[in-house]
């Protein structure tokens, strides 16, 4: 019986002094890959960034888009990028952008947005973990039969800290103005909406410090007067405004709103407005650090990679 309880005590000591578990109690760091595609030549920026990250102690990589929007949308691209994007050493969120999918055409010039989406789905979404060398479990929102088809929408906890990402492209959220083809837009804002009362609703049961959402459009930004003749992302601002409100910890979104397909964006800092922030990722890799310590909950620690837009 004394043998017993020592094991036990040793279990737990060994428990304790664990890497993982020490961050995930004190502080731990992620790092976010954004656009780092911007033309055919840039696999080997990717590459590059990947490798920076697999050399770094991280909890997870996310992958904001996996193609720039001159690439063609075949099953072929979306298959070699998952193939690269498999090779990075930490667990690894694939977050899709409109370069991805929204932005696709086909030949005769008309959109490919829906058959590309379904693709994607097909490819890189299939089961309840991330890609990458360490398999993060993730909870998808394919997993409520309603929204069976939405497994891109996705959440994770690590530490006191939940993450999830939001199909929310910058292309205004792909909202079309022709009239009856705004299908794909409506049932997409209805599963959002259900996504995001989820996700507030769990952390705030849990008594989470913290909420990260991960998209392509930046939800926050009001559009200049005249800019468009409907906002896309009316209906989220608000909600997000309205959740946030009645969270007690810190909610940081990260977008790549000013992602450029041909120019890299100059490195951003985190905007804060009562407790949500705002953090343009633009064009390439940034690293952030969770600490509990800290006021803010989060931090940019660094930009270790700015993609290049040229190949090596």
């Amino acid at each position: 019986m004394i043998t017993k309880i020592f094991q036990g005590l040793a279990i737990c000591a060994l428990l304790a002094s664990s890497p993982m578990l020490a961050a995930q109690d004190e502080s731990f760091s992620f790092v976010v890959l954004s656009h780092i595609i911007r033309s055919p030549s840039d696999e080997a920026t990717l590459r590059d960034a990947i490798d920076t990250s697999d050399a770094d102690n991280l909890a997870f990589v996310v992958a904001n888009g996996i193609k720039s929007v001159s690439e063609p949308c075949t099953d072929m691209l979306y298959n070699r990028r998952k193939a690269m994007l498999q090779e990075a050493k930490n667990g690894l969120i694939v977050s899709l952008t409109a370069s991805d999918w929204a932005e696709c055409k086909q030949a005769n010039g008309k959109s490919a947005a829906v058959g590309k989406l379904t693709l994607l789905r097909d490819v890189f979404f299939q089961d309840e973990f991330s890609i990458g060398g360490s398999k993060i479990p993730v909870v998808r929102q394919s997993t409520i039969a309603k929204f069976r088809d939405f497994a891109e929408n996705a959440r994770w906890e690590v530490g006191n800290t939940m993450f999830a990402t939001l199909n929310l492209p910058r292309n205004n959220n792909h909202f079309v103005l022709d009239a009856g083809r705004n299908s794909e837009f409506e049932d997409r804002l209805i599963a959002n909406r259900d996504w995001l009362n989820r996700v507030f609703t769990y952390a705030t049961r849990r008594k989470l410090d913290g909420i990260v959402l991960f998209c392509d459009g930046n939800p926050m930004a009001v559009p200049k007067s005249g800019t468009v003749r409907r906002d896309g992302y009316a209906e989220t601002r608000k909600q997000i405004k309205m959740l946030a409100s009645k969270f007690d910890g810190k909610v940081l979104i990260i977008h790549s709103q000013s992602a450029p397909s041909t120019q890299p964006a100059a490195p951003a800092d985190i905007v804060w407005q009562k407790n949500i922030g705002e953090l343009d990722a633009g064009s390439g890799s940034v690293k952030l650090t969770v600490n509990q310590a800290h006021g803010d909950l989060f931090s940019v620690t660094s930009h270790p990679l700015q993609a290049s837009g040229s190949s090596r």
